[in-house]
Protein backbone atom coordinates (compact mmCIF):
# COMPACT_ATOMS: atom_id res chain seq x y z
CA UNK A 1 0.00 0.00 0.00
CA UNK A 2 1.62 3.22 -1.15
CA UNK A 3 1.47 6.39 0.87
CA UNK A 4 0.72 9.68 -0.80
CA UNK A 5 3.64 12.10 -0.87
CA UNK A 6 2.73 15.41 0.81
CA UNK A 7 2.29 18.43 -1.42
CA UNK A 8 5.61 20.21 -2.00
CA UNK A 9 6.13 23.56 -0.28
CA UNK A 10 6.36 25.56 -3.50
CA UNK A 11 2.97 24.25 -4.62
CA UNK A 12 1.44 25.22 -1.29
CA UNK A 13 2.92 28.72 -1.64
CA UNK A 14 1.62 29.00 -5.21
CA UNK A 15 -1.87 28.01 -4.06
CA UNK A 16 -1.73 30.60 -1.29
CA UNK A 17 -0.53 33.21 -3.75
CA UNK A 18 -3.27 32.43 -6.28
CA UNK A 19 -6.00 32.54 -3.64
CA UNK A 20 -4.59 35.83 -2.34
CA UNK A 21 -4.73 37.38 -5.82
CA UNK A 22 -8.29 36.21 -6.43
CA UNK A 23 -9.63 37.32 -3.06
CA UNK A 24 -7.65 40.57 -3.04
CA UNK A 25 -8.99 41.63 -6.45
CA UNK A 26 -12.52 40.54 -5.52
CA UNK A 27 -12.48 42.63 -2.34
CA UNK A 28 -11.04 45.63 -4.15
CA UNK A 29 -13.66 45.48 -6.90
CA UNK A 30 -16.79 44.50 -5.01
CA UNK A 31 -16.38 45.74 -1.43
CA UNK A 32 -17.52 49.34 -1.83
CA UNK A 33 -18.46 52.21 0.54
CA UNK A 34 -22.06 51.13 0.00
CA UNK A 35 -21.16 47.73 1.43
CA UNK A 36 -19.74 49.37 4.54
CA UNK A 37 -22.80 51.62 4.86
CA UNK A 38 -25.07 48.57 4.80
CA UNK A 39 -23.07 47.21 7.74
CA UNK A 40 -23.46 50.43 9.74
CA UNK A 41 -19.97 51.82 9.06
CA UNK A 42 -19.85 55.45 7.89
CA UNK A 43 -16.08 55.97 8.12
CA UNK A 44 -14.37 52.74 6.97
CA UNK A 45 -10.85 54.16 7.15
CA UNK A 46 -11.05 55.12 10.81
CA UNK A 47 -13.09 52.00 11.62
CA UNK A 48 -10.38 49.72 10.25
CA UNK A 49 -7.41 51.65 11.69
CA UNK A 50 -5.97 49.68 14.65
CA UNK A 51 -5.01 51.31 17.91
CA UNK A 52 -1.29 51.59 18.49
CA UNK A 53 0.17 48.54 20.16
CA UNK A 54 -2.86 46.29 19.78
CA UNK A 55 -2.84 43.33 17.40
CA UNK A 56 -6.61 43.01 17.28
CA UNK A 57 -7.72 46.56 18.06
CA UNK A 58 -11.20 47.95 18.07
CA UNK A 59 -10.14 50.83 15.86
CA UNK A 60 -9.60 54.56 16.33
CA UNK A 61 -12.93 55.40 14.79
CA UNK A 62 -15.01 53.01 16.87
CA UNK A 63 -16.85 55.90 18.52
CA UNK A 64 -17.79 57.32 15.14
CA UNK A 65 -19.13 53.95 14.00
CA UNK A 66 -21.31 52.92 16.92
CA UNK A 67 -23.88 51.36 14.57
CA UNK A 68 -21.34 48.93 13.10
CA UNK A 69 -22.87 45.47 12.88
CA UNK A 70 -21.45 42.22 14.16
CA UNK A 71 -20.49 41.35 10.58
CA UNK A 72 -18.51 44.59 10.22
CA UNK A 73 -16.65 43.92 13.46
CA UNK A 74 -15.95 40.36 12.32
CA UNK A 75 -14.54 41.68 9.05
CA UNK A 76 -12.25 44.00 11.01
CA UNK A 77 -11.10 41.11 13.18
CA UNK A 78 -10.33 38.97 10.12
CA UNK A 79 -8.46 41.89 8.52
CA UNK A 80 -6.36 42.40 11.65
CA UNK A 81 -5.69 38.66 11.89
CA UNK A 82 -4.65 38.69 8.22
CA UNK A 83 -2.22 41.54 8.92
CA UNK A 84 -0.92 39.76 12.02
CA UNK A 85 -0.09 36.54 10.16
CA UNK A 86 1.74 38.42 7.40
CA UNK A 87 3.71 40.48 9.91
CA UNK A 88 4.49 37.41 12.01
CA UNK A 89 6.05 35.68 9.02
CA UNK A 90 7.95 38.78 7.94
CA UNK A 91 9.22 39.43 11.47
CA UNK A 92 10.30 35.79 11.81
CA UNK A 93 12.40 36.11 8.66
CA UNK A 94 13.93 39.34 9.93
CA UNK A 95 14.68 37.59 13.23
CA UNK A 96 16.68 34.95 11.36
CA UNK A 97 18.30 37.20 8.72
CA UNK A 98 21.15 38.71 10.77
CA UNK A 99 22.21 35.46 12.51
CA UNK A 100 22.19 33.56 9.23
CA UNK A 101 24.34 36.20 7.50
CA UNK A 102 26.75 36.46 10.42
CA UNK A 103 27.23 32.75 11.05
CA UNK A 104 27.12 31.47 7.48
CA UNK A 105 29.49 34.15 6.15
CA UNK A 106 32.06 33.39 8.86
CA UNK A 107 31.88 29.69 7.98
CA UNK A 108 31.92 30.43 4.26
CA UNK A 109 35.02 32.65 4.40
CA UNK A 110 36.90 30.43 6.86
CA UNK A 111 36.06 27.30 4.86
CA UNK A 112 37.65 28.74 1.73
CA UNK A 113 40.97 27.85 3.32
CA UNK A 114 43.18 30.76 2.29
CA UNK A 115 43.03 34.42 1.40
CA UNK A 116 43.97 33.79 -2.24
CA UNK A 117 40.95 31.55 -2.74
CA UNK A 118 38.70 34.10 -1.02
CA UNK A 119 40.04 36.80 -3.30
CA UNK A 120 39.41 34.66 -6.39
CA UNK A 121 35.83 33.89 -5.41
CA UNK A 122 35.24 37.51 -4.36
CA UNK A 123 36.45 38.84 -7.71
CA UNK A 124 34.25 36.37 -9.60
CA UNK A 125 31.22 37.31 -7.52
CA UNK A 126 31.65 41.08 -7.76
CA UNK A 127 32.41 40.88 -11.49
CA UNK A 128 29.19 38.95 -12.05
CA UNK A 129 27.21 41.48 -10.00
CA UNK A 130 28.63 44.45 -11.93
CA UNK A 131 28.16 42.93 -15.39
CA UNK A 132 24.61 41.64 -14.88
CA UNK A 133 23.60 44.92 -13.23
CA UNK A 134 24.85 46.96 -16.18
CA UNK A 135 23.17 44.57 -18.63
CA UNK A 136 19.85 44.81 -16.75
CA UNK A 137 19.87 48.62 -16.75
CA UNK A 138 20.84 48.82 -20.42
CA UNK A 139 18.13 46.35 -21.40
CA UNK A 140 15.60 48.38 -19.44
CA UNK A 141 16.59 51.59 -21.24
CA UNK A 142 16.33 49.89 -24.63
CA UNK A 143 12.84 48.61 -23.86
CA UNK A 144 11.76 52.02 -22.54
CA UNK A 145 13.07 53.74 -25.69
CA UNK A 146 11.11 51.38 -27.91
CA UNK A 147 7.87 51.24 -25.92
CA UNK A 148 7.86 54.94 -24.88
CA UNK A 149 5.43 54.35 -21.98
CA UNK A 150 5.76 57.94 -20.70
CA UNK A 151 4.11 59.32 -23.82
CA UNK A 152 0.93 57.31 -23.23
CA UNK A 153 -0.25 58.99 -20.01
CA UNK A 154 -2.81 61.71 -20.58
CA UNK A 155 -2.14 65.18 -19.08
CA UNK A 156 -5.36 64.90 -17.04
CA UNK A 157 -4.32 61.58 -15.45
CA UNK A 158 -0.83 62.94 -14.83
CA UNK A 159 -2.22 65.93 -12.91
CA UNK A 160 -4.52 63.69 -10.87
CA UNK A 161 -1.67 61.42 -9.80
CA UNK A 162 0.60 64.36 -8.98
CA UNK A 163 -1.97 65.77 -6.57
CA UNK A 164 -2.62 62.41 -4.91
CA UNK A 165 1.03 61.52 -4.22
CA UNK A 166 2.67 64.94 -3.89
CA UNK A 167 3.42 64.59 -0.16
CA UNK A 168 5.04 61.17 -0.58
CA UNK A 169 7.35 62.52 -3.28
CA UNK A 170 8.45 65.33 -0.97
CA UNK A 171 9.22 62.74 1.70
CA UNK A 172 11.34 60.68 -0.72
CA UNK A 173 13.29 63.77 -1.82
CA UNK A 174 13.93 64.67 1.82
CA UNK A 175 15.17 61.17 2.61
CA UNK A 176 17.79 61.37 -0.15
CA UNK A 177 19.51 64.14 1.81
CA UNK A 178 20.50 61.44 4.29
CA UNK A 179 21.93 59.12 1.61
CA UNK A 180 25.75 59.11 1.99
CA UNK A 181 28.17 59.40 -0.90
CA UNK A 182 29.90 56.31 -2.25
CA UNK A 183 33.02 57.20 -0.25
CA UNK A 184 31.01 57.60 2.93
CA UNK A 185 29.32 54.28 2.27
CA UNK A 186 32.70 52.57 1.92
CA UNK A 187 33.91 54.05 5.21
CA UNK A 188 30.64 53.24 6.98
CA UNK A 189 31.06 49.56 6.05
CA UNK A 190 33.59 49.34 8.90
CA UNK A 191 31.57 49.27 12.12
CA UNK A 192 32.77 51.36 15.06
CA UNK A 193 30.88 48.90 17.26
CA UNK A 194 30.34 45.54 15.53
CA UNK A 195 27.87 44.38 18.17
CA UNK A 196 25.75 47.47 17.60
CA UNK A 197 25.80 46.64 13.89
CA UNK A 198 24.45 43.18 14.73
CA UNK A 199 21.79 44.62 17.03
CA UNK A 200 20.58 47.21 14.50
CA UNK A 201 20.87 44.93 11.43
CA UNK A 202 23.32 47.15 9.52
CA UNK A 203 23.90 44.50 6.87
CA UNK A 204 26.98 45.95 5.16
CA UNK A 205 28.68 46.29 8.55
CA UNK A 206 27.58 42.78 9.55
CA UNK A 207 29.06 41.44 6.31
CA UNK A 208 32.34 43.28 6.90
CA UNK A 209 32.51 42.00 10.50
CA UNK A 210 31.77 38.43 9.39
CA UNK A 211 34.37 38.49 6.61
CA UNK A 212 36.95 39.94 9.01
CA UNK A 213 36.36 37.13 11.53
CA UNK A 214 36.44 34.52 8.77
CA UNK A 215 39.74 35.94 7.49
CA UNK A 216 41.15 35.91 11.00
CA UNK A 217 40.22 32.25 11.38
CA UNK A 218 42.16 31.38 8.21
CA UNK A 219 45.26 33.15 9.55
CA UNK A 220 45.60 31.18 12.80
CA UNK A 221 46.42 27.53 13.21
CA UNK A 222 43.74 25.04 12.25
CA UNK A 223 43.76 23.54 15.74
CA UNK A 224 42.84 26.87 17.31
CA UNK A 225 40.33 27.84 14.63
CA UNK A 226 38.48 24.51 14.52
CA UNK A 227 36.40 24.92 17.75
CA UNK A 228 35.22 28.39 16.71
CA UNK A 229 34.48 27.26 13.17
CA UNK A 230 32.61 24.20 14.46
CA UNK A 231 30.51 26.44 16.73
CA UNK A 232 29.41 28.74 13.91
CA UNK A 233 28.92 25.80 11.53
CA UNK A 234 26.61 24.11 14.04
CA UNK A 235 24.78 27.37 14.70
CA UNK A 236 24.28 27.77 10.94
CA UNK A 237 22.69 24.31 10.79
CA UNK A 238 20.40 25.26 13.68
CA UNK A 239 19.32 28.43 11.89
CA UNK A 240 18.63 26.49 8.68
CA UNK A 241 16.34 24.22 10.69
CA UNK A 242 14.57 27.31 12.04
CA UNK A 243 14.08 28.47 8.46
CA UNK A 244 12.36 25.16 7.76
CA UNK A 245 10.00 25.74 10.67
CA UNK A 246 9.21 29.31 9.60
CA UNK A 247 8.57 28.17 6.02
CA UNK A 248 5.66 26.03 7.19
CA UNK A 249 3.87 29.34 7.72
CA UNK A 250 4.82 30.62 4.26
CA UNK A 251 1.70 29.53 2.28
CA UNK A 252 -0.62 31.26 4.75
CA UNK A 253 1.60 34.34 5.03
CA UNK A 254 1.85 34.69 1.25
CA UNK A 255 -1.93 34.53 1.01
CA UNK A 256 -2.30 37.25 3.68
CA UNK A 257 0.41 39.53 2.31
CA UNK A 258 -0.76 39.34 -1.31
CA UNK A 259 -4.41 39.86 -0.35
CA UNK A 260 -3.53 42.89 1.74
CA UNK A 261 -1.30 44.38 -0.97
CA UNK A 262 -4.01 44.16 -3.63
CA UNK A 263 -6.72 45.53 -1.35
CA UNK A 264 -4.58 48.46 -0.25
CA UNK A 265 -3.18 49.24 -3.69
CA UNK A 266 -6.39 48.88 -5.64
CA UNK A 267 -6.61 48.05 -9.35
CA UNK A 268 -7.97 51.33 -10.74
CA UNK A 269 -4.51 52.90 -10.80
CA UNK A 270 -3.22 50.09 -13.01
CA UNK A 271 -5.46 51.19 -15.88
CA UNK A 272 -3.78 54.57 -16.38
CA UNK A 273 -0.28 53.14 -15.90
CA UNK A 274 -0.69 49.90 -17.81
CA UNK A 275 1.99 50.74 -20.40
CA UNK A 276 4.53 51.60 -17.73
CA UNK A 277 3.69 48.45 -15.74
CA UNK A 278 3.93 46.26 -18.84
CA UNK A 279 7.27 47.83 -19.80
CA UNK A 280 8.77 47.07 -16.38
CA UNK A 281 7.24 43.59 -16.30
CA UNK A 282 8.63 42.87 -19.79
CA UNK A 283 12.11 43.95 -18.75
CA UNK A 284 12.08 41.99 -15.50
CA UNK A 285 10.59 39.00 -17.32
CA UNK A 286 13.40 38.98 -19.90
CA UNK A 287 16.03 39.02 -17.16
CA UNK A 288 14.29 36.27 -15.19
CA UNK A 289 13.20 34.02 -18.04
CA UNK A 290 15.94 34.60 -20.65
CA UNK A 291 19.16 36.12 -19.30
CA UNK A 292 19.43 34.13 -16.06
CA UNK A 293 18.52 30.76 -17.64
CA UNK A 294 21.01 31.45 -20.44
CA UNK A 295 23.77 32.21 -17.94
CA UNK A 296 22.86 29.17 -15.85
CA UNK A 297 22.85 26.83 -18.84
CA UNK A 298 26.10 28.07 -20.40
CA UNK A 299 28.12 28.81 -17.25
CA UNK A 300 26.74 26.39 -14.65
CA UNK A 301 25.10 23.58 -16.63
CA UNK A 302 21.85 24.12 -14.73
CA UNK A 303 18.58 23.84 -16.65
CA UNK A 304 15.68 26.26 -16.52
CA UNK A 305 13.32 23.79 -14.84
CA UNK A 306 15.82 22.68 -12.22
CA UNK A 307 16.66 26.24 -11.17
CA UNK A 308 13.12 27.56 -10.84
CA UNK A 309 11.87 24.42 -9.13
CA UNK A 310 14.68 24.70 -6.58
CA UNK A 311 14.41 28.46 -5.98
CA UNK A 312 10.61 28.89 -6.23
CA UNK A 313 10.06 29.07 -2.43
CA UNK A 314 12.63 31.88 -2.16
CA UNK A 315 11.24 33.77 -5.15
CA UNK A 316 7.66 33.50 -3.91
CA UNK A 317 8.77 34.66 -0.47
CA UNK A 318 10.56 37.58 -2.15
CA UNK A 319 7.39 38.46 -4.03
CA UNK A 320 5.24 38.52 -0.93
CA UNK A 321 7.73 40.29 1.36
CA UNK A 322 9.33 42.71 -1.17
CA UNK A 323 12.56 42.34 0.80
CA UNK A 324 15.79 40.66 -0.30
CA UNK A 325 17.14 40.85 3.25
CA UNK A 326 14.09 39.23 4.81
CA UNK A 327 14.13 36.52 2.14
CA UNK A 328 17.85 35.82 2.62
CA UNK A 329 17.46 32.84 5.01
CA UNK A 330 15.12 31.17 2.51
CA UNK A 331 17.46 32.03 -0.40
CA UNK A 332 20.40 30.41 1.36
CA UNK A 333 18.40 27.32 2.32
CA UNK A 334 17.04 26.84 -1.21
CA UNK A 335 20.39 27.44 -2.93
CA UNK A 336 22.27 24.99 -0.72
CA UNK A 337 19.65 22.31 -0.04
CA UNK A 338 17.54 22.36 -3.21
CA UNK A 339 19.84 23.74 -5.94
CA UNK A 340 22.97 21.96 -4.73
CA UNK A 341 25.38 24.87 -4.22
CA UNK A 342 27.97 24.15 -1.54
CA UNK A 343 27.28 25.81 1.78
CA UNK A 344 30.52 27.77 1.80
CA UNK A 345 29.80 29.31 -1.61
CA UNK A 346 26.17 29.98 -0.73
CA UNK A 347 27.06 31.52 2.62
CA UNK A 348 29.46 33.94 0.92
CA UNK A 349 27.67 34.88 -2.31
CA UNK A 350 24.04 35.14 -1.18
CA UNK A 351 24.51 37.49 1.81
CA UNK A 352 26.77 39.70 -0.30
CA UNK A 353 24.26 39.63 -3.17
CA UNK A 354 21.34 40.57 -0.91
CA UNK A 355 23.21 43.79 -0.12
CA UNK A 356 24.92 44.82 -3.37
CA UNK A 357 23.35 42.81 -6.21
CA UNK A 358 20.03 44.41 -7.23
CA UNK A 359 19.50 43.70 -10.93
CA UNK A 360 15.72 44.07 -10.68
CA UNK A 361 15.97 47.35 -8.79
CA UNK A 362 18.58 48.71 -11.21
CA UNK A 363 16.43 47.88 -14.24
CA UNK A 364 13.35 49.39 -12.60
CA UNK A 365 15.21 52.62 -11.89
CA UNK A 366 16.35 52.88 -15.50
CA UNK A 367 12.86 52.31 -16.92
CA UNK A 368 11.23 54.60 -14.35
CA UNK A 369 13.70 57.38 -15.16
CA UNK A 370 12.98 57.06 -18.87
CA UNK A 371 9.22 56.95 -18.24
CA UNK A 372 9.27 60.17 -16.21
CA UNK A 373 11.65 61.85 -18.66
CA UNK A 374 9.35 61.06 -21.59
CA UNK A 375 6.47 62.73 -19.76
CA UNK A 376 8.30 65.91 -18.80
CA UNK A 377 11.43 66.53 -20.88
CA UNK A 378 11.10 64.25 -23.90
CA UNK A 379 13.76 61.86 -25.16
CA UNK A 380 17.14 61.75 -23.42
CA UNK A 381 20.52 61.90 -25.17
CA UNK A 382 22.92 58.95 -25.25
CA UNK A 383 25.17 60.74 -22.73
CA UNK A 384 22.24 61.20 -20.34
CA UNK A 385 21.25 57.55 -20.69
CA UNK A 386 24.84 56.44 -19.99
CA UNK A 387 24.70 58.60 -16.86
CA UNK A 388 21.53 56.78 -15.84
CA UNK A 389 23.28 53.41 -16.33
CA UNK A 390 26.17 54.39 -14.07
CA UNK A 391 24.05 56.16 -11.45
CA UNK A 392 21.40 53.43 -11.31
CA UNK A 393 24.11 50.77 -10.92
CA UNK A 394 25.69 52.63 -8.01
CA UNK A 395 22.30 53.46 -6.50
CA UNK A 396 21.20 49.82 -6.68
CA UNK A 397 24.35 48.83 -4.76
CA UNK A 398 23.41 51.28 -2.03
CA UNK A 399 19.75 50.27 -1.94
CA UNK A 400 18.75 48.53 1.30
CA UNK A 401 17.03 45.17 0.79
CA UNK A 402 13.75 46.42 2.28
CA UNK A 403 10.34 47.25 0.76
CA UNK A 404 10.10 50.60 -1.03
CA UNK A 405 13.77 51.61 -0.76
CA UNK A 406 14.11 51.70 -4.55
CA UNK A 407 11.84 54.75 -4.77
CA UNK A 408 14.14 56.77 -2.51
CA UNK A 409 17.21 55.82 -4.55
CA UNK A 410 15.31 56.69 -7.74
CA UNK A 411 15.44 60.36 -6.69
CA UNK A 412 19.23 60.22 -7.01
CA UNK A 413 18.97 58.73 -10.51
CA UNK A 414 16.50 61.40 -11.66
CA UNK A 415 18.54 64.27 -10.27
CA UNK A 416 21.69 62.99 -11.99
CA UNK A 417 20.19 63.90 -15.40
CA UNK A 418 17.89 66.76 -14.37
CA UNK A 419 14.55 64.91 -14.54
CA UNK A 420 11.80 66.44 -12.34
CA UNK A 421 11.55 64.37 -9.17
CA UNK A 422 7.85 65.16 -8.78
CA UNK A 423 7.31 62.68 -11.59
CA UNK A 424 7.79 59.91 -9.03
CA UNK A 425 4.24 60.67 -7.95
CA UNK A 426 3.01 59.17 -11.24
CA UNK A 427 4.42 55.73 -10.44
CA UNK A 428 3.82 55.46 -6.69
CA UNK A 429 0.36 53.99 -7.19
CA UNK A 430 1.83 50.82 -8.70
CA UNK A 431 5.22 50.79 -7.00
CA UNK A 432 4.17 48.18 -4.45
CA UNK A 433 3.37 45.66 -7.18
CA UNK A 434 6.58 46.40 -9.08
CA UNK A 435 8.58 46.29 -5.85
CA UNK A 436 7.37 42.73 -5.36
CA UNK A 437 8.37 41.78 -8.90
CA UNK A 438 11.81 43.38 -8.89
CA UNK A 439 12.62 41.70 -5.55
CA UNK A 440 11.99 38.33 -7.22
CA UNK A 441 14.59 39.23 -9.86
CA UNK A 442 17.03 40.42 -7.18
CA UNK A 443 16.78 37.12 -5.30
CA UNK A 444 16.99 35.05 -8.50
CA UNK A 445 20.13 36.99 -9.45
CA UNK A 446 21.79 36.18 -6.14
CA UNK A 447 21.13 32.45 -6.47
CA UNK A 448 22.20 32.49 -10.14
CA UNK A 449 25.50 34.02 -9.08
CA UNK A 450 25.91 31.39 -6.38
CA UNK A 451 25.37 28.56 -8.88
CA UNK A 452 27.79 30.02 -11.44
CA UNK A 453 30.54 30.67 -8.89
CA UNK A 454 30.03 27.21 -7.36
CA UNK A 455 30.33 25.55 -10.78
CA UNK A 456 33.56 27.40 -11.49
CA UNK A 457 34.94 26.13 -8.17
CA UNK A 458 33.68 22.57 -8.64
CA UNK A 459 31.21 22.91 -5.76
CA UNK A 460 27.84 22.43 -7.47
CA UNK A 461 26.02 19.12 -7.09
CA UNK A 462 24.44 17.41 -10.06
CA UNK A 463 20.66 17.17 -10.31
CA UNK A 464 20.82 13.45 -9.48
CA UNK A 465 22.89 14.11 -6.36
CA UNK A 466 20.41 16.75 -5.19
CA UNK A 467 17.48 14.40 -5.80
CA UNK A 468 19.08 11.62 -3.73
CA UNK A 469 19.82 13.98 -0.86
CA UNK A 470 16.31 15.48 -0.89
CA UNK A 471 14.81 12.01 -0.75
CA UNK A 472 16.67 11.43 2.52
CA UNK A 473 15.82 14.84 4.04
CA UNK A 474 12.06 15.34 4.58
CA UNK A 475 12.61 18.77 6.14
CA UNK A 476 13.72 20.27 2.81
CA UNK A 477 11.41 21.38 0.08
Amino acid sequence: MSTRRPLALHWKILIGFALGVIIGIAIDRFWTPATWASLGVNDPQSFMAPKSGEAFATGKGAEANQDASFVARSVRFVSNANTFIGQLFFQSLRFIAVPVVFCSLIVGVASLGDIKRLGRIGVKTLAYFAITGAVAITLGLVIANVAEPGKRISPEKRAELLIEYESRVAESVTRTLDVPSIWQQLISMIPANPFQALATAQMLQVIFFSIAIGLGLTMITRAKAEPVLQFFDTLTDVIVKLVGIVMHLAPYAVFCLVTQALVNMGTDMLVGLVYYVLTVVLGLGLVLAVIYPLLLRTMAGVGYRRFFRAMSPAMLTAFSSSSSSATLPVTIACASKRLGVSERITSFVCPLGATVNMDGTAMYQGIAAMFIAQMYVGDLSIAQQLTIVLTALLASIGTPGIPGAGVVMLVIVLESVGIPTQGIAIILGVDRLLDMLRTVVNVAGDSTAAAIVAKSEGELESEAEVARRLADDPDVG
